[in-house]
Protein backbone atom coordinates (compact mmCIF):
# COMPACT_ATOMS: atom_id res chain seq x y z
CA UNK A 1 0.00 0.00 0.00
CA UNK A 2 0.91 3.24 -1.31
CA UNK A 3 0.89 6.19 1.74
CA UNK A 4 2.06 9.18 -0.26
CA UNK A 5 0.04 12.07 0.36
CA UNK A 6 -0.95 13.75 -3.21
CA UNK A 7 -2.97 16.76 -4.61
CA UNK A 8 -5.25 17.17 -7.70
CA UNK A 9 -5.66 19.80 -9.66
CA UNK A 10 -7.33 21.14 -12.50
CA UNK A 11 -5.74 22.06 -14.86
CA UNK A 12 -7.49 25.49 -16.09
CA UNK A 13 -6.85 26.40 -19.62
CA UNK A 14 -4.47 23.39 -20.98
CA UNK A 15 -5.69 20.99 -23.27
CA UNK A 16 -2.82 18.73 -23.55
CA UNK A 17 0.36 17.80 -21.54
CA UNK A 18 2.19 19.59 -23.91
CA UNK A 19 0.26 22.58 -23.27
CA UNK A 20 1.34 22.12 -19.52
CA UNK A 21 4.88 22.14 -19.98
CA UNK A 22 4.86 25.02 -22.79
CA UNK A 23 3.01 27.22 -19.48
CA UNK A 24 5.41 26.19 -17.16
CA UNK A 25 8.06 26.77 -19.55
CA UNK A 26 7.27 30.55 -19.10
CA UNK A 27 9.00 32.87 -16.45
CA UNK A 28 5.45 33.59 -15.07
CA UNK A 29 4.99 30.18 -13.99
CA UNK A 30 8.50 29.77 -12.67
CA UNK A 31 9.99 30.50 -9.28
CA UNK A 32 13.40 32.43 -9.34
CA UNK A 33 15.59 29.68 -9.21
CA UNK A 34 13.64 28.43 -12.75
CA UNK A 35 11.87 25.56 -11.27
CA UNK A 36 7.70 25.33 -12.32
CA UNK A 37 5.47 26.45 -9.47
CA UNK A 38 1.47 26.71 -9.03
CA UNK A 39 0.61 29.40 -7.03
CA UNK A 40 -2.86 28.13 -4.60
CA UNK A 41 -4.46 30.69 -2.42
CA UNK A 42 -4.81 27.75 0.35
CA UNK A 43 -1.58 26.64 1.84
CA UNK A 44 -1.75 22.53 2.27
CA UNK A 45 -2.65 21.60 6.24
CA UNK A 46 -0.74 18.22 5.43
CA UNK A 47 2.32 20.04 4.31
CA UNK A 48 5.05 17.53 5.98
CA UNK A 49 2.87 14.62 4.16
CA UNK A 50 2.93 15.94 0.63
CA UNK A 51 7.01 17.08 1.00
CA UNK A 52 7.18 12.91 1.92
CA UNK A 53 7.53 12.13 -1.46
CA UNK A 54 4.03 13.70 -2.68
CA UNK A 55 2.98 14.78 -6.18
CA UNK A 56 0.43 17.56 -7.66
CA UNK A 57 -1.92 14.99 -10.69
CA UNK A 58 -2.93 17.43 -12.88
CA UNK A 59 -6.46 17.25 -14.67
CA UNK A 60 -6.30 17.96 -17.66
CA UNK A 61 -10.34 18.07 -19.77
CA UNK A 62 -11.66 15.62 -17.22
CA UNK A 63 -8.83 13.49 -17.70
CA UNK A 64 -5.64 13.07 -14.68
CA UNK A 65 -2.85 12.43 -17.56
CA UNK A 66 0.10 13.43 -15.52
CA UNK A 67 2.17 14.03 -12.36
CA UNK A 68 5.10 15.99 -11.11
CA UNK A 69 6.74 15.52 -7.84
CA UNK A 70 6.42 18.57 -5.37
CA UNK A 71 9.62 19.82 -4.31
CA UNK A 72 8.58 22.63 -1.80
CA UNK A 73 6.24 25.03 -0.83
CA UNK A 74 7.15 28.90 -1.31
CA UNK A 75 5.37 31.68 0.69
CA UNK A 76 4.50 33.82 -2.59
CA UNK A 77 3.06 37.42 -1.71
CA UNK A 78 1.61 38.89 -5.35
CA UNK A 79 1.37 42.57 -5.98
CA UNK A 80 -2.15 42.46 -3.76
CA UNK A 81 0.16 41.58 -0.53
CA UNK A 82 -2.00 38.59 0.03
CA UNK A 83 0.16 35.78 0.94
CA UNK A 84 -0.13 32.95 -1.29
CA UNK A 85 1.55 29.21 -1.12
CA UNK A 86 3.95 28.28 -4.14
CA UNK A 87 3.65 24.67 -4.94
CA UNK A 88 7.09 24.28 -6.64
CA UNK A 89 7.24 21.01 -8.84
CA UNK A 90 9.92 18.91 -10.52
CA UNK A 91 10.00 20.06 -13.84
CA UNK A 92 9.94 16.26 -14.94
CA UNK A 93 6.22 15.68 -15.92
CA UNK A 94 5.38 12.30 -15.54
CA UNK A 95 2.27 10.49 -17.35
CA UNK A 96 -0.26 8.22 -15.80
CA UNK A 97 -3.24 6.13 -16.89
CA UNK A 98 -6.25 8.43 -17.71
CA UNK A 99 -8.74 8.69 -14.99
CA UNK A 100 -11.46 10.51 -14.96
CA UNK A 101 -12.08 13.59 -12.43
CA UNK A 102 -15.03 14.89 -12.33
CA UNK A 103 -14.91 18.97 -12.29
CA UNK A 104 -13.62 20.93 -8.40
CA UNK A 105 -12.85 23.74 -7.42
CA UNK A 106 -9.19 24.61 -5.82
CA UNK A 107 -7.10 21.33 -5.20
CA UNK A 108 -8.04 18.08 -3.58
CA UNK A 109 -5.87 15.60 -1.18
CA UNK A 110 -5.20 12.33 -3.00
CA UNK A 111 -3.92 9.35 -0.96
CA UNK A 112 -1.30 7.54 -2.71
CA UNK A 113 -3.11 4.16 -2.80
CA UNK A 114 -5.99 6.46 -4.99
CA UNK A 115 -3.55 7.92 -7.52
CA UNK A 116 -3.80 6.89 -10.63
CA UNK A 117 -0.33 4.73 -12.22
CA UNK A 118 2.33 6.03 -13.97
CA UNK A 119 2.78 5.00 -17.04
CA UNK A 120 4.60 1.97 -17.87
CA UNK A 121 8.47 2.71 -19.59
CA UNK A 122 8.23 2.89 -23.21
CA UNK A 123 4.60 4.43 -23.20
CA UNK A 124 5.57 8.06 -21.72
CA UNK A 125 6.33 9.30 -25.53
CA UNK A 126 2.85 7.95 -26.99
CA UNK A 127 0.41 10.09 -28.43
CA UNK A 128 -1.97 10.64 -26.08
CA UNK A 129 -5.71 9.58 -27.01
CA UNK A 130 -8.08 12.64 -28.35
CA UNK A 131 -9.86 13.31 -24.47
CA UNK A 132 -13.45 12.47 -25.60
CA UNK A 133 -12.18 8.87 -26.36
CA UNK A 134 -9.97 8.74 -23.22
CA UNK A 135 -12.84 9.88 -21.11
CA UNK A 136 -15.26 7.38 -22.38
CA UNK A 137 -12.79 4.34 -22.44
CA UNK A 138 -11.86 5.73 -18.52
CA UNK A 139 -16.66 5.41 -17.88
CA UNK A 140 -16.02 2.05 -19.13
CA UNK A 141 -13.05 0.82 -17.21
CA UNK A 142 -10.92 0.43 -20.42
CA UNK A 143 -8.02 2.71 -19.12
Amino acid sequence: MNSTLNLQKLSVGTETVEDLAAWQATRRAQTPDGLPRHVTRMWPKRESELLNGGSIYWVIKGLVLCRQRIERLDEYIGADEIRRCAIVLDPQIIRTTATQRRPFQGWRYLKGEDAPRDLPAGREAEEALPPQLAAELAAIGVI
